[in-house]
């Protein structure tokens, strides 16, 4: 914490604000994780759930999609090669070797590789650093149609394993799924605190049952394990090119939950992440889907289900529970995720101050979102009826998930060159071979569209739609609000030639720069004709990094006059920082410029904006009536600040849009 007087340059630094100023360059490294087992365990039980569950409904469809492939041995093994090399290249080589590599400060996600592509782009590279920003926010959008998607097919395909053994029982299968969708997102509130404890063990015995049934059928059959070779998908795809095309658009499901790794990847760090894809999750599916294509050789008739048909039918039933609970550890991944993501998009601007609830008083990532929550629980109930089977879903799947793809190299791309210096030829021959692959596959899902794909599009859509009108609202009411609150120098210029009288306490502004006054102590002279013994007006900026030590966070400047009582604090917070005032003003009252502050008698108060539609250019009118009633629908800025509600008091202004 460092005080500044009215002749040093004022803040903080430069720093990453909602509407893209400067970003900070300097955050906090987090200790290195230890990579033991237990958080390889944990790291199954998050980060795998997704891809995990993909043998469910991976491989029986792509042979149910009627289109010419046949269960002979050139056209199975010609799939297992796909597959296995698809999962090689994108998850393995791509997620795993390389994206791994680029974490911003130690996170993941693709609003945090956006971030950190920014800043290796710099201030001056300006288009494009706001185009990388873009991207983010469109990856953002495809992974929220994504996020529609996971939990209605992983449920209703584990669900749909009783139809192998009990025909009969088809009826129930879309009560359950919808029962479980229920409890899934009712339970959301409570946090995944304790239930995340026990993820990790159950996909651990989750992946040796993938392995073990898998292998039994390998040892039966080994002459399948020739499918891992290259040859046959080359075969394949030169002997029947638009059979093979059909089939990538379903192959690709076996690498849906990729991104997770690195989505993930700041609760557990790249090494346990890396191992345990290594070491269990990555044998047990190459071993699973083995296994599933030796038995359609075997029985023909068994592509209809061969993730089941590879179990005794002794084993089917705890098989279908498992799976059900397995799949429901991947919706949560999911879920866990769209939330990361929201406020990850707030914080960098994209998104209004949404209410979030903090489900663990340690960790910082386990948190609710009410209105994410709810959003997602009523699309994926709409979907689950409209689809009614995890066939039918797969025909829509894909779509996102590969836009996501080619998003995620586009930006790993720039990092690597403007950050690591990477050479022309070096990205070239990654972004030919990872992004040519990617292409294909998204080219190959476009098929989809008419089938149900245009779900996820509009999603995403609306999504993107939803994120640009906000940023460039925010971008046009800023200039208006700014003239409304005038010089915060001439106002304390005013305030001691007027000589306001002073009254004892504390009153403390947020407000979002040290340059204009805030419209609510503007309101509060006005009509009071008082001013507080002490005045604290605190800015917080949001970083391109994900966290910020205490000990760099603070700035305060006494704005010329140590002795009149007011000064500025510019707060600067990580992305994935909870943006606590009370605990600033805690802080600052150690300070010596904060000395008579006393933290449990401060008022704060609070300047809420009113937004009226008028006849301003810079928005076309659908968009203002969007950007509006995103705004009303924003949490306030007390609760996201994390004010006391019995000691704040909120000033109203309206401001044109």
């Amino acid at each position: 914490m460092s005080a500044r007087g009215n002749d040093q340059p004022g803040g903080a630094g430069p720093v990453e604000d909602a509407l893209g100023a400067p970003e900070i360059r300097a955050g906090r490294r987090p200790p290195a994780r230890a990579a033991g087992m237990v958080l390889l365990v944990a790291a199954l039980g998050v980060v795998y759930g997704d891809i995990g569950t993909s043998p469910l409904y991976a491989l029986k469809t792509v042979f149910t999609l009627d289109r010419g492939l046949t269960p002979a041995v050139p056209d199975v093994y010609g799939v297992i090669s796909l597959v296995f090399w698809s999962i090689t290249l994108i998850v393995s080589i791509k997620y795993v070797l390389f994206i791994l590599r680029a974490d911003n400060d130690g996170e993941g996600s693709m609003m945090a590789l956006a971030a950190l592509a920014r800043r290796a782009l710099g201030d001056a590279a300006g288009r494009r650093a706001g185009t990388v920003l873009t991207l983010g926010a469109l990856g953002a959008a495809l992974f929220y149609g994504d996020s529609v998607i996971t939990p209605a097919i992983s449920v209703l395909s584990a669900v749909e394993g009783l139809e192998v053994s009990y025909p009969e029982l088809a009826v129930v299968v879309l009560p359950i799924a919808v029962i479980i969708l229920i409890l899934l997102f009712a339970g959301q509130r409570w946090g995944t605190g304790r239930v995340g404890r026990v993820f990790g063990p159950i996909m651990l015995f989750w992946f040796g049952c993938l392995g073990a049934a898998g292998a039994a059928e390998v040892i039966r059959h080994p002459d399948v394990l020739a499918g891992l070779s290259p040859t046959y998908a080359v075969l394949f795809v030169v002997h029947h090119p638009m059979v093979a095309f059909v089939a990538m658009g379903a192959v690709v499901l076996a690498i849906t939950g990729a991104e997770a790794l690195y989505a993930d990847m700041g609760h557990f760090g790249r090494t346990p992440i890396r191992r345990a894809w290594f070491a269990i999750v990555f044998p047990a599916l190459t071993l699973n889907y083995l296994g599933q294509g030796a038995l359609i050789v075997r029985m023909p008739d068994g592509r209809a289900n061969p993730f089941f048909l590879l179990l005794p039918g002794w084993a089917r039933l705890p098989m279908v529970v498992l799976a059900t609970v397995a799949t429901v550890i991947a919706s949560q991944a999911v879920i866990s995720g769209a939330f990361s993501v929201s406020r990850e998009a707030m914080r960098l601007g994209f998104l209004p101050h949404l209410r979030v609830r903090q489900t663990s008083s340690k960790e910082y990532g386990q948190i609710y979102v009410p209105g994410v929550n709810w959003s997602l629980f009523a699309a994926i109930l709409l979907v689950v009826f409209a689809f009614r089977s995890s066939t039918k879903l797969a025909a829509a799947y894909g779509v996102a998930v590969t836009g996501t793809f080619l998003i995620t190299t586009t930006l790993f791309l720039v990092v690597a060159r403007a950050l690591w210096g990477w050479s022309v030829r070096r990205a070239a021959l990654f972004g030919s071979v990872i992004g040519s692959v990617e292409l294909v596959f998204f080219v190959a899902n476009l098929a989809k569209v008419s089938h149900g794909g245009w779900l996820t599009l509009f999603i995403a859509a609306v999504v993107f739609t939803s994120l640009m009108t906000w940023r460039r609202g925010a971008e046009l009411v800023t200039p208006r609000r700014t003239e409304l609150e005038g010089p915060l120098a001439d106002f304390i210029d005013r305030l001691h030639a007027e000589n306001v009288p002073r009254v004892p306490g504390t009153a403390v502004f947020p407000h979002a720069n040290r340059d204009t006054t805030p419209l609510a102590l503007r309101a509060n002279v006005a009509h009071n004709h008082v001013r507080h013994e002490q005045i604290v007006i605190i800015t917080s900026r949001t970083a391109n990094v994900p966290h910020i030590d205490w000990e760099r966070r603070l700035t305060v400047d006494h704005l010329g006059d140590p002795a009149d009582g007011i000064i500025h604090v510019t707060a600067v917070f990580g992305f994935q920082d909870a943006t606590d005032f009370p605990e600033v003003v805690r802080r600052i009252a150690a300070h010596p410029l904060g000395e008579g502050i006393t933290p449990e008698q401060v008022s704060y108060f609070v300047s809420r904006i009113t937004l009226r539609r008028a006849d301003r250019p810079g928005l076309a009118a659908w968009r203002k009536r969007l950007f509006i009633g995103l705004a009303h629908n924003a949490a306030s800025q007390a609760e996201f600040l994390r004010l006391p509600e019995a000691n704040t008091i909120v000033l109203s202004a309206e401001i044109p849009v």
